[in-house]
């Protein structure tokens, strides 16, 4: 990749061409670096370009180093049904709590700048509820009518360590961050809760159920993690 000296600093850049754009612009992410966006140009302007924003690129650089790996900003990555999606956040002192808004390429995150960090993470929290509600339920309402498996209630909500549960009397709890999963593995969690109104244990007899519902349910079981705290 190019780079540029300044100082005694060396800053290390990537271009990505963006030939609808009408000037040139920089970002500074954790995970990817100093980004020079725009059409393309000759290295030795694009350095000068580089350089001149140099000192408010280097004091991106350190914020972005110094953040926690759980605070959302402007570059940040945030999962929502298996990809991973830019996000823009944005200030406004009128508002009393962050509001987060998807436009189906990009997160756009409003918060009042009191307490931000943990404003913005209730933010996605009541998102992601929703959104799990709004998605998943008919999801669950197609797989109960395929298997003939049907439960007696459906919840949502944040789970430590497990992604779901199915109570003796056929109440399933499914952990908010499913929303986060691709619809393969949405569906191969649906699919597992469903077969315990059947079988209550991880038996033989419970595994066998599963795979008459999904055939490759070892490799997706296999590609799912345990969720976070």
């Amino acid at each position: 990749m190019p780079e540029v000296r300044y100082g005694d600093k060396v800053i290390t850049y990537s271009v990505q061409e963006r030939t609808g754009l009408k000037s040139h612009y920089i970002l500074v992410e954790k995970d990817h670096g100093v980004i020079l966006k725009g059409a393309l140009i000759p290295e030795d302007q694009a350095d000068k370009f580089i350089l001149k924003k140099a000192r408010w690129i280097l004091d991106k650089l350190n914020l972005v180093e110094s953040v926690n790996e759980s605070d959302i900003l402007t570059g940040s990555r945030i999962q929502y049904l298996g990809k991973k999606y830019y996000t823009e956040v944005y200030f406004n002192d009128s508002i009393s709590a962050a509001v987060v808004e998807f436009n189906h390429s990009r997160f756009k995150i409003t918060a009042s700048g009191k307490n931000t960090q943990e404003e913005i993470h209730l933010a996605l929290d009541h998102f992601f509820r929703e959104k799990a509600a709004e998605k998943l339920t008919p999801r669950f309402e197609m797989w109960a009518e395929k298997t003939g498996l049907h439960y007696s209630l459906l919840h949502f909500r944040k789970l430590t360590k497990r992604w779901g549960s199915c109570t003796p009397r056929n109440h399933i709890v499914i952990n908010t961050e499913a929303i986060k999963l691709p619809y393969s593995l949405i569906d191969y969690l649906i699919v597992h809760e469903l077969c315990h109104i059947k079988h209550k244990d991880h038996s033989k007899a419970f595994w066998g159920e599963v795979g008459k519902h999904i055939r490759n349910w070892k490799e997706l079981d296999g590609r799912i993690l345990t969720p976070k705290e």
